[in-house]
C-alpha cells in the first residue's frame, strides 16, 4: 500500500507540504471515467447529454455526501462532535458506498422527474458508470489500507501484509485478505456484464436493478472476509450493516423487477 501519491514542495505558497493521497486521486479518476461513459452512453440511447452531465454533477456531490454521512454514522459516532470538520475530509478515506448509492438515487429521482427524462431509462445509462467508477475507487481503498480483510493463513496465495504506516488504518504486519481488490475485480466484472446486457435488457430499468442486485450479492459475500469492525453490525458478528442493506436492496429490486416486467407485458 502507498497512501500518498506525492507531496507538494514546501516552498510553494498555500499548498506547500500538502499531500495528494492515492485514495482521493483514484476516487476522482473513478468519477472521471464514469462521466466519460455516461456522456457517451446518453448519446447512444438518445438522452440529452447536457442534462445527463448536469445530473452527473449533482450525483457526484450527493453520492459523496451520502457515503460520508453513512461512514460517520457507522464508524465514527460520538467522536464526530469532537472534530466536526472531519466530514469534509473524505479524501483521507472513509466513504460507505451504499450510502453513496442512496444519496445518488435520491437526487437522481428528483432531477430526472423534474426534467422528465425517464427515471429507469436514465438509471440504465448510469449503472455501468457506477460499476466502473466504484471499481477504480476500491483500488484507492487498497492503497489507503481501509476496508481491509480479516486475518488469513500465511500460506494463502492472495494474502497481503500492510506495512507500518501512520496514514494507514489497516493492521500492520499480519496477513489479511485483499478484500478491496476482490471488490474492485468484482465491479470490473459487473461493468463488463452490464455492457453485454445493455442491448439485451427486457425493459427500461432492468440494467439498474440488475446492477444493484448483483452488487448486493457481491457485497454480502465480501463482508464475510472483511476485518474492519468499525463498519458496524446489525447483529454482531453475524449480520453487518452492509449485509443488511444488501438484503433490503435485493428485496426492493425484486419487487420493482416484477412490477416493471408486468408493466412491459401489459
Amino acid at each position: 500500500m502507498h497512501p500518498v501519491l506525492f507531496t507538494f514542495p514546501e516552498f510553494l505558497p498555500l499548498i506547500g507540504g500538502y499531500n495528494i493521497r492515492v485514495y482521493g486521486f483514484l476516487v476522482a479518476l473513478g468519477f472521471l471515467l464514469a462521466l466519460i461513459y455516461v456522456k457517451k452512453e446518453s448519446r447512444r440511447v438518445g438522452l440529452n447529454p447536457d442534462r445527463t452531465m448536469d445530473l452527473f454533477f449533482y450525483i457526484a456531490i450527493f453520492s459523496i455526501v451520502g457515503a460520508r454521512v453513512f461512514y460517520i454514522i457507522n464508524s465514527v459516532g460520538a467522536d464526530f462532535f469532537s472534530d466536526p470538520l472531519m466530514i469534509f475530509r473524505f479524501w483521507e478515506g472513509g466513504l460507505v458506498f451504499q450510502g453513496g448509492i442512496i444519496g445518488a438515487i435520491a437526487v437522481g429521482i428528483y432531477y430526472v422527474r423534474k426534467h422528465k427524462m425517464g427515471v429507469f431509462k436514465t438509471g440504465d445509462v448510469f449503472a455501468p458508470g457506477l460499476a466502473l467508477g466504484h471499481a477504480v475507487g476500491r483500488i484507492g481503498c487498497f492503497f489507503a489500507g481501509c476496508c481491509y480483510g480479516k486475518q488469513c493463513d500465511l500460506d494463502y496465495p492472495l494474502r497481503v501484509v500492510f506495512p507500518h504506516d501512520p496514514l494507514s488504518v489497516a493492521p500492520p504486519g499480519i496477513a489479511v485478505y485483499p478484500t478491496q481488490l476482490f471488490e474492485s475485480l468484482g465491479e470490473f466484472a459487473i461493468f463488463g456484464f452490464l455492457l453485454w446486457y445493455r442491448r439485451r435488457k427486457p425493459f427500461d430499468g432492468a440494467m439498474f436493478l440488475m446492477y444493484l442486485m448483483v452488487y448486493s450479492v457481491l457485497r454480502s459475500i465480501l463482508e464475510i472476509y472483511r476485518g474492519d469492525q468499525i463498519r458496524g453490525f446489525v447483529v454482531e458478528p453475524y449480520l453487518s450493516n452492509g449485509q443488511f442493506l444488501s438484503v433490503v436492496t435485493i428485496i426492493v429490486c425484486l419487487f420493482l423487477w416484477v412490477y416493471l416486467k408486468r408493466g412491459k407485458a401489459s
